[in-house]
Parts: C-alpha cells; sequence; structure tokens
C-alpha cells in the first residue's frame, strides 16, 4: 500500500514540475505595433541593450524589411528574458566584470517613456557641454515634404533625430541643453512623424515672426553659455533641405564665416561621414560639402557652432534617410561621432 501511495506521489511532482515548468522554456512570440522599430519592439517585453537586439536579429533572419525594419502582421520570435544578476558584498573581484568607467542612471523625460532612463556608459565626452537645435518647430512646420498621401514635416523629423544625439552626448558624459523642446512626442520609431505646433524654447512660446523666432534660440543659447563653467562648448542647429524633388543630396555642413573653430568642426563632421559611407555603402561615394555662410544663428551665437542640413526632404531617395527610425538613428551616431574627434582634437591642442 505504502508503494502505491509512493508512486502516486511521485506522479503528481511530475506532473506539476511539467505544469510550470512548460511555460518558461517556451519562446515567446508577439507582433509589432504600428510605427515600432526593433528598439521599441524589444523594450514593450523588457529586453533592452544591444545583446538582445542582435539575438533578435538572429532569430528572426529573413522576417525583416528594409535595414532590419520590422513588418506588419509578422509574428517575431522574442530572446529568452535571461535573469538578471544581483551582485553582493562577498563577491570576489574576479567574479565582477570589468568596467573602465563608472556607469551611472540618468533621466531626461523627453526622451519619451520608454528611453527616458539612460546611463552614462564612458568618458569620452566629459567635460563638454552642448546645445542642441533642431530647426523651425512650433508655428513653422519648415519644409514639407509629400511621400504618398504623407506629409513630412522637416521640424518633426530634425527633433527626432537631434533628441537621438542628445541621448548619444549623455550616454558619453556630455552635458547637453535641448533648447527645443516637446514634451510630448519623445523619441519615435514610427517612419510618418505625427506633426504638431507643441515644440516650445525651452518653455517659452516659439515666435512666428522668423527673426523673432532665430533671436530667441540663440539669445537661450547666449544666456545658457554665460553660465556653463566648460571650456569646450559647441552648439549644432540641425535643418533638413528643401529642393526640386529631382535633386538627391547629401549631408552637407555650414560654419561661421573666418571662425576657425567652426570651420574645423564643419570639416571634422564631414570627414566622419565621408568614413561612414564608405565602409557603409562603398562605391557609392560621398558628395557632402562644407561651406562658410553668413547665417542669423551662426553670427549669433556665442560658443562654436554648426549649421546641418541632412538631406532633400522632397527627393524620394533622400527620404529614406528620414522616415526610417535605423537611418534617423545612424544621423545622430555619426553627428555625435565627430563630436568626440572634434572634442579630442580640442583636448590635445589645449595641453
Amino acid at each position: 500500500m505504502k508503494s502505491v501511495k509512493h508512486c502516486i506521489h511521485i506522479f503528481f511532482i511530475l506532473i506539476i514540475t511539467l505544469v510550470y515548468t512548460g511555460p518558461l522554456t517556451a519562446q515567446e512570440k508577439a507582433y509589432p505595433k504600428n510605427g515600432e522599430g526593433i528598439i521599441l519592439f524589444l523594450k514593450r517585453f523588457n529586453r533592452t541593450g544591444q545583446t538582445y537586439q542582435k539575438e533578435f536579429i538572429k532569430l528572426n533572419k529573413g522576417k525583416f524589411g528594409k535595414n532590419n525594419s520590422l513588418r506588419m502582421g509578422v509574428k517575431y520570435t522574442l530572446p529568452p528574458l535571461k535573469a538578471k544578476r544581483k551582485r553582493t558584498a562577498t563577491a570576489s573581484a574576479s567574479s565582477e566584470s570589468p568596467v573602465s568607467t563608472p556607469r551611472r542612471r540618468n533621466y531626461q523625460s523627453l526622451f519619451g517613456k520608454s528611453l527616458a532612463s539612460y546611463q552614462v556608459t564612458s568618458s569620452d565626452l566629459k567635460g563638454a557641454c552642448f546645445y542642441l537645435v533642431s530647426g523651425h518647430g512650433g508655428p513653422d512646420p519648415g519644409a514639407i515634404g509629400k511621400m504618398g498621401s504623407h506629409e513630412l514635416h522637416e521640424d518633426e523629423y530634425a527633433y527626432d533625430i537631434m533628441l537621438r544625439l542628445a541621448r548619444n552626448l549623455l550616454t558619453r558624459g556630455a552635458k547637453v541643453h535641448i533648447i527645443i523642446q516637446d514634451a510630448k512626442d519623445g523619441i519615435r520609431d514610427q517612419q510618418f512623424l505625427n506633426n504638431s505646433k507643441r515644440e516650445t524654447c525651452m518653455g517659452s512660446p516659439i515666435p512666428f515672426n522668423q527673426v523673432s523666432r532665430l533671436e530667441q534660440r540663440c539669445a537661450k543659447i547666449n544666456t545658457l553659455n554665460r553660465k556653463d563653467k566648460e571650456t569646450y562648448k559647441r552648439a549644432i542647429f540641425i535643418h533638413v533641405d528643401s529642393r526640386s524633388k529631382h535633386q538627391r543630396t547629401d549631408v552637407f555642413f555650414y560654419h561661421k564665416p573666418k571662425d576657425q573653430a567652426s570651420k574645423r568642426l564643419a570639416k571634422t563632421m564631414k570627414s566622419t561621414f565621408s568614413h561612414k559611407y564608405n565602409r557603409h555603402q562603398p562605391g557609392r561615394g560621398f558628395s557632402g560639402t562644407v561651406d562658410d555662410r553668413n547665417l542669423y544663428v551662426l553670427r549669433h551665437t556665442v560658443p562654436t557652432s554648426v549649421f546641418v542640413e541632412l538631406g532633400n526632404l522632397q527627393n524620394r531617395y533622400d527620404q529614406q534617410r528620414f522616415i526610417l527610425s535605423n537611418n534617423r538613428q545612424a544621423l545622430a551616431n555619426w553627428l555625435c561621432e565627430g563630436f568626440i574627434t572634434d572634442y579630442n582634437y580640442y583636448k590635445k591642442t589645449k595641453k
């Protein structure tokens, strides 16, 4: 009798074990929401970081659109969720992964709820200060391109790229002032960004008059500049050009006339982009240019500044540079690398 009870007991233990361990080992699958890219899709399921992204791409090979974009109606396999390891006070030094620089968590609500938290992962730009301005905004959408039934507004795409650049700079230890702000939008992965007139100049309404608008943002930068103690300060004005729809253009840069630091920054940016194009699109070539231009914002901004035109919003080939979130992120990454190169040169010459 005891042996029968013992067998029944073991049988129930096996059943319970199978019931509770089965779901944990099953691979999760899910459909993307409209406009989601890989980063936001994985963020929704608490899978952040490049490790998850690489594993996700490997698991779903052949299911992606151009530039690893997500396709609507396709069910994607999620990487297994990794348990977070807790370090104990008694852990030996050899058991901890080496970290060359301290990591600290920060928060910027302008990046949007899912990306507001960020970590400072390097000191590449420690001691540098940046003033970031996306073109137009508020009552002025800037250039307006057409793609099918959708309108592409310059201020929305310039703003998204500017936020991505700001986040890149912050994670590398820089101080960053986001001059043009939208409290709602955040960093977005959608192809077609909704248009609004909510943008402000750090909380102040943006004037409709062009000169007043430019004067406002320059005054804000110069006020902050007087308070900032950093010796390396750089401002960037990010725009999207509007030309004939048949004219394809590469990214081009303007610097302040007769300003060597501004000219060097613009040339460094162009060199960075040229190198990236040669690496990622060999044989294509890069035709971006550097010129001096007597623009109001370059003349009236005290910190060394550069004015960037990211492409032609009317051209169907250039439009891919803006509507794909991966391309917007690449633009931000390359601008950040240009700043790092310029900052390293600055530190070397000041020794």
